[in-house]
C-alpha cells in the first residue's frame, strides 16, 4: 500500500491528518509545518520514531531445554460457564478454588461474568521470582476488565500478553484492556503472537451465524507502547514460560476452517501480504489454517509439562508433541484449554481421547471450545484425570 506521505502534494490542501497517521491524539506538531517545506524531513523522523516501537520484531528461539519452575497458578479469567457455589478440592497435588460471589455488606453490584471466549492468567514462582503473564483476552473488553477485578489480578504486575491466535473471542478484550490500563502497564510490555497471520481479517464461516469476525488493530497496540514480538519457533516468555511456536500437523488431527482469513490491509488494519507464507501473498480471501496458532507451556518441576492450549485449532495432540519437542520435556502434567472438539463427529473425538490416554497427563482440564462429547468420553476412559473448570476457577500446580 503506498505511503499517505508521499502520495499527496505539499500544498494541495489534501495533506493526511498526522494525529491518524501516527496513531495519537497528542501530537504537537502543525500539519502543514511539518508536511511541507523545511519541516518535512523532521516529520520523516517523528514518524519514524513514533512507528518504530510498534513494529514487530521476532522472539529468540528457545536455548535448549526449557526453563523449570517451582508452582504455577493459572486463573480462568473467562470462559463460557461459571458455577457459583462449586466447592473447592484437592485432587492428588493439585489445588483447585473456585469464586463465589463479590459479597459485602452492600446490595450486589457485580458478579463474575461468562462469555464464548477464553482469558487465562498464569503466575508462576521460581526461587524467590515471580511471573505474570495474560493469555488471551476473551470476547469483549467488559467482561474481561470486569473480571480481573473481582479476581484481584492486577494488570500493573503483568510481564507479558500472549494472543495465541487472530479470533475475535480470543482478542477482542485486547483494545479495551489497553485504553482502560493506559500508562499503567509497564513499559515496552511484550505482546507475542505467533505471526503476521493474527492481523488478517476475517469473516466467521461456521455455523450457527456467519459473519465478520474482526481484526486485531495495530494503531491500539502502537498506542499502548507493546513491545508486539513474532514468535513462530518455540521462544522464553518472561523467563518461565514458553511458546510452541507454530504448530506442526504431526497426527491424525485436521484442521477445521471456521473461518475465511483476508490477505491484505487498509489504514493499518489487516495483515500484509509480504510478510505472510509465500503460498498466501498472491491470494486475497482463503480458509484460515491458523499456521500462525501458539500455545504456551511451563516446566514444572518434578512433575512435567502443564500445556495452555487456548483453543487448539491445530489440534491438541499437535500442540502437545510440539512442546514435548521444543521443551526437551517428555512427560506431561496437565493440558489446560480449548481444544476444538465441539465441531468434529464423534468417531474424532474418539480417537482424540484415545491419544491423549497414551500420552497419559496427570490432569486434563477441558474449557472453551472442546464440547460435552469430549468431556463424556473422557469421563469414562480417563476420570482420574479429568478436572471441571469454571470462569474465576484457579489451578495450583506444584502445592
Amino acid at each position: 500500500m503506498p505511503d499517505p506521505i508521499v502520495t499527496q502534494p505539499c500544498g494541495s490542501g489534501d495533506e493526511p491528518d498526522v494525529d491518524t497517521l501516527i496513531g495519537r491524539r497528542d501530537s504537537m506538531v502543525k500539519r502543514r509545518d511539518v508536511l511541507c517545506g523545511s519541516g518535512a524531513a523532521a516529520f520523516a523522523t517523528l514518524v519514524s520514531s513514533l512507528l518504530a516501537g510498534s513494529r514487530p520484531t521476532h522472539a529468540a528461539a528457545l536455548p535448549g531445554a526449557a526453563p523449570a519452575i517451582d508452582k504455577l497458578t493459572v486463573t480462568v479469567v473467562s470462559d463460557s460457564y461459571q458455577l457459583a457455589v462449586a466447592p473447592n478440592a484437592t485432587i492428588g497435588d493439585l489445588e483447585i478454588q473456585h469464586f463465589g460471589f463479590a459479597l459485602s455488606d452492600l446490595p450486589p453490584s457485580k458478579a463474575l461474568l461468562s462469555e464464548f471466549g477464553l482469558a487465562l492468567h498464569a503466575e508462576s514462582q521460581s526461587g524467590g521470582e515471580t511471573r505474570r503473564v495474560l493469555i488471551d483476552f476473551g470476547f469483549t473488553s467488559e467482561v474481561l476488565n470486569n473480571n480481573l477485578d473481582l479476581l484481584k489480578i492486577d494488570p500493573t504486575t503483568l510481564d507479558a500478553l500472549v494472543l495465541s491466535h487472530g479470533h475475535y473471542d480470543h482478542f477482542g478484550g485486547l483494545v479495551g484492556f489497553l485504553e482502560r490500563n493506559e500508562g499503567r502497564l509497564k513499559p515496552k510490555l511484550p505482546l507475542y503472537l505467533g505471526g503476521e497471520e493474527c492481523f488478517c481479517s476475517r469473516e466467521w464461516k461456521a455455523p450457527p451465524t456467519k459473519g465478520n469476525f474482526g481484526a486485531l488493530d495495530r494503531k491500539a497496540l502502537a498506542q499502548a507502547d507493546l513491545a508486539v514480538t513474532y514468535t513462530e519457533r518455540p521462544s522464553a516468555i518472561a523467563s518461565h514460560a514458553f511458546t510452541t511456536g507454530q504448530i506442526e500437523l504431526a497426527s491424525f488431527e485436521n484442521v477445521l476452517a471456521p473461518t475465511a482469513m483476508t490477505i491484505g490491509a487498509r489504514d493499518g488494519i489487516g495483515c500484509y501480504a509480504d510478510k505472510l507464507p509465500e503460498d498466501e501473498r498472491t491470494q486475497t480471501v482463503i480458509p484460515d489454517q491458523f499456521r500462525h496458532e501458539i500455545a504456551v507451556a511451563y516446566n514444572l518441576k518434578g512433575r512435567g509439562l502443564v500445556i495452555l492450549t487456548s483453543c487448539s485449532h491445530r489440534g491438541v495432540v499437535n500442540i502437545v508433541k510440539r512442546a514435548q519437542t521444543a521443551s526437551g520435556e517428555r512427560r506431561v502434567h496437565a493440558i489446560v484449554g480449548g481444544f476444538h472438539l465441539a465441531p468434529q463427529k464423534e468417531d474424532y473425538v474418539r480417537e482424540t481421547v484415545a491419544a491423549l490416554k497414551e500420552i497419559d497427563p496427570d490432569y486434563i482440564i477441558p474449557m472453551h471450545c472442546t464440547g460435552d462429547v469430549f468431556y463424556d468420553l473422557a469421563k469414562v476412559e480417563m476420570p482420574g484425570k479429568l478436572v471441571r473448570s469454571y470462569t474465576g476457577t484457579r489451578f495450583i500446580f506444584g502445592t
